[in-house]
């Protein structure tokens, strides 16, 4: 299995939207594809599918098998926040891992997180908790490509390490001045693995499996 997380700089910045791509595109290639969203938060009031429903249908999965169903909070506020605000129980970055569960052998197994890397996932930890538990083969990184992004790409890098991480540049133009200048900064001063398409993520993804990589 290739476990691979997905976080971001922030929240709303595409990283269900990401996900669902590289599943997409991963399956198109042949390869079995599994996607978990460990907890979700969302607006009850909006009749637009949640993170788990989206990435169910990338997938061919169960919405409940990629989010217990226990683990969908109705309240648009940070997961532990927002269970408890609705009165539910509180929960643990162990409990969170203990519900993701095996995924079958030669599987690329896509876990996406909640908000930002340093947004609070559980009572006691993050992203970056959930990450140092679960030792992925690679970290994917969504971030925005215009004004502002190389401070927050190298903030939650730093706080990553020493995980391998590979950035993704949504919404890139390869036209725009500054897009084409922050993915430079990155590759060239940072030193960063940054891609701006779907399908070189993915030639990522299957570069880190133990298998390829």
């Amino acid at each position: 299995m290739t476990l691979v997380v997905v976080t971001g700089t922030g929240t709303e910045i595409g990283k269900t939207w990401m996900t669902a791509a590289c599943a997409r595109a991963l399956r198109g290639r042949g390869a079995q594809v599994a996607a978990r969203k460990p907890v979700q938060s969302f607006d009850e009031g909006t009749t637009a599918p949640t993170d788990a429903d989206v990435l169910a249908a990338a997938t061919g999965q169960a919405p409940h098998d990629v989010c217990p169903e226990h683990r969908w909070l109705p309240l648009a506020m940070a997961p532990p926040m927002a269970a408890r605000a609705l009165g539910r129980p509180g929960f643990t970055i162990a409990d969170l891992i203990a519900e993701i569960g095996d995924a079958p052998p030669a599987t690329t197994l896509l876990v996406e997180s909640a908000g930002g890397a340093r947004s609070p996932l559980a009572d006691d930890g993050d992203t970056v908790d959930l990450v140092r538990a679960l030792h992925p083969a690679l970290v994917v990184v969504v971030a925005d490509a215009g004004l502002g992004t190389i401070n927050l790409v190298r903030l939650t890098v730093d706080a990553l390490a020493p995980q391998r991480v590979t950035v993704y540049l949504n919404h890139f133009d390869a036209l725009d001045p500054l897009h084409a200048a922050n993915l430079d900064w990155l590759a060239t001063r940072e030193g960063l693995e940054a891609v701006t398409d779907i399908e070189a993520l993915v030639d990522r993804i299957v570069a880190s499996s133990p298998v390829t990589g």
